[in-house]
């Protein structure tokens, strides 16, 4: 399978595209710093803005499916990089006949995930950090989930916890709408997408992935995800 990846060069995608170029798949890595991105077997870059449409209609051309890692940090400004994205997109891919999408949101995104026994988080990190710091930038993903909700596309929204790297794959679930977990490694988050592109399992459906076995510092994600600058 041909798949596109855009933010190839960002932490969710650089775990994508080393696992599908493993998995043997082509990749065609969208970035905006294609030095940034090794060449492998199995890869072209593509030098694309996401928000940019004829540039992104380039880069769609020629393949068979579309996942999407985008993102960017805490602004308490107007952020439309999800939404702006999300239309050049799938634009882009109604034009060309590529049917199957998987972009990158949030639990945040349902208004109803609480994690269970998770006082502390629910009670206090959740309304400060994701509520309060991060609400534009949720808001903003909130509009690119209606703006793909709204196409013919087959696509699958996934929502993850509270990002943090980890070296490899461990175990994690995923779950319709969103997961039971606070956190989500990167490396599941890519793994969930890549299995889901096989699977099949949540087209036109929101899907939760939550990392079981390893857990990050609190303190760290919070420095590493919303606060510490590019």
């Amino acid at each position: 399978m041909r798949i596109a990846v855009f933010g190839a060069n960002g932490p969710t995608g650089r775990h994508i595209t080393h696992q599908a170029l493993t998995a043997g798949h082509d990749v065609v890595a969208v970035t905006r710093r294609p030095g940034s991105v090794p060449a492998r077997p199995g890869l072209t870059v593509a030098l694309a803005d996401a928000t940019d449409p004829a540039a992104v209609d380039a880069a769609v051309d020629g393949t068979d499916a579309v996942l999407s890692a985008l993102g960017t940090r805490f602004d308490k400004g107007k952020i439309t990089t999800y939404s702006a994205s999300a239309m050049a997109i799938t634009g882009a891919m109604t034009r060309h006949g590529v049917k199957r999408l998987l972009v990158v949101s949030s639990s945040i995104a349902d208004p109803d995930w609480r994690p269970s026994g998770a006082h502390f988080f629910n009670h206090v990190l959740d309304p400060l950090v994701n509520r309060r710091l991060g609400r534009t930038l949720h808001e903003d993903m909130r509009r690119m989930e209606r703006a793909i909700r709204g196409t013919d596309l087959d696509w699958t929204l996934v929502r993850p916890s509270g990002l943090f790297d980890h070296p490899h794959v461990t175990d994690y679930t995923t779950a319709e709408t969103s997961a039971d977990g606070v956190f989500t490694a990167r490396a599941d988050l890519a793994a969930s997408m890549l299995h889901e592109l096989e699977e099949e399992r949540y087209v036109r459906k929101a899907m939760g992935v939550v990392t079981t076995s390893v857990k990050p510092s609190i303190v760290k994600l919070i420095w590493n995800e919303g606060v510490r600058k590019k």
